[in-house]
């Protein structure tokens, strides 16, 4: 009886089975891959040093999608360089420790750009909404706050989950049906009654994931009445055009987040969930600067600046 007390941790490593497909549809799957994990690391990497050196960034808004950009940087870095050993060999192992820190980081990356959304959503809430107190309101102070808030109860709460999953045995299969380690996969392997570790993912879920929703539904609803009530068409234009950009963004990122976690079904979890996964962590990293930038004539200007007098 004794012994059966002892949370004994049997499995030292998995191993993940990533795409199975044929070796030449992996190897381009990798140049692809390898291409867009350069560009996502470069054009984030852009943005924050942009945001940091040129004046006219040194705003809220700007300030927050600098905060953004390298909350993607530690997502797909995290990810990525994994994904290219699983490509290349068609599976590949991790180490149960490597796992739990694979894991660790990826879901403190989301929680934090769960966070930093709706601190990007309340900032356009005071800009529209609140313009006269904007200034007053959206200090320098608030966004460092909120900035550093959203960093610490993203990696806190993730975790307490990481934590709870460790007291968890991992006796039996180690094969995960996956390309990087994930909470429900790994959970799939674990020998002990995962009930607990489920609930709590599920309370973080609502905390990390539909309050937030909550708060940016509310604050876009405030925002589209107000724009609304603007009475020329020209003002209209401007004021939606300064959150269009962050309206696609969360889209696309709630939109994926909830297929994977908010309703999971087994059915889709293992036809489906692959590739939203695929798309929240490898390409809406990339998707989030060229949406900002493209979109955006202050950062525009200030990259042609900053080009311009390094070729000076």
């Amino acid at each position: 009886m004794a012994s059966e007390k002892i949370n004994l941790t049997v499995v030292t490593e998995f191993i993940m089975l990533g795409f199975q497909t044929g070796k030449n549809i992996r190897i381009v799957m990798f140049i692809l891959l390898l291409v867009v994990y350069c560009f996502t690391i470069l054009m984030n990497f852009v943005i924050v040093v942009l945001v940091s050196t040129s004046r006219n960034l040194h705003t809220p808004m700007y300030f927050f999608i600098s905060q953004l950009s390298m909350s993607d940087i530690l997502l797909t870095s995290d990810i990525v360089p994994k994904m290219f050993h699983v490509l290349l060999h068609q599976r590949g192992t991790i180490a149960f420790g490597d796992c739990m820190t694979q894991l660790y980081f990826f879901g403190s990356s989301e929680a934090c750009e769960c966070l930093l959304l709706t601190a990007m959503s309340f900032d356009r809430y005071v800009a529209i909404c609140n313009p006269l107190r904007y200034n007053s309101i959206m200090t320098r102070k608030c966004c460092v706050i909120m900035a550093v808030t959203s960093w610490l109860a993203g990696f806190s709460i993730v975790f307490i989950l990481i934590v709870t999953i460790l007291t968890l045995n991992f006796c039996g299969p180690n094969i995960i049906d996956h390309f990087f380690c994930d909470f429900i996969p790994i959970l799939e392997l674990s020998c002990s009654d995962p009930h607990i570790v489920q609930m709590e993912i599920s309370f973080f879920c609502v905390i990390l994931i539909l309050i937030p929703l909550t708060v940016i539904i509310f604050s876009y609803t405030k925002i589209i009445i107000t724009i609304l009530r603007i009475p020329s068409s020209t003002g209209r234009q401007k004021a939606f055009s300064t959150c269009s950009s962050h309206l696609i963004v969360v889209s696309i990122f709630y939109w994926t987040l909830f297929g994977v976690y908010v309703f999971p079904t087994r059915e889709k979890t293992l036809s489906i969930s692959r590739i939203l996964s695929l798309l929240y962590t490898v390409f809406t990293p990339l998707i989030n600067p060229i949406i900002y930038s493209l979109k955006n004539n202050d950062i525009k200007k200030a990259l042609h600046d900053r080009v311009h007098r390094n070729v000076r």
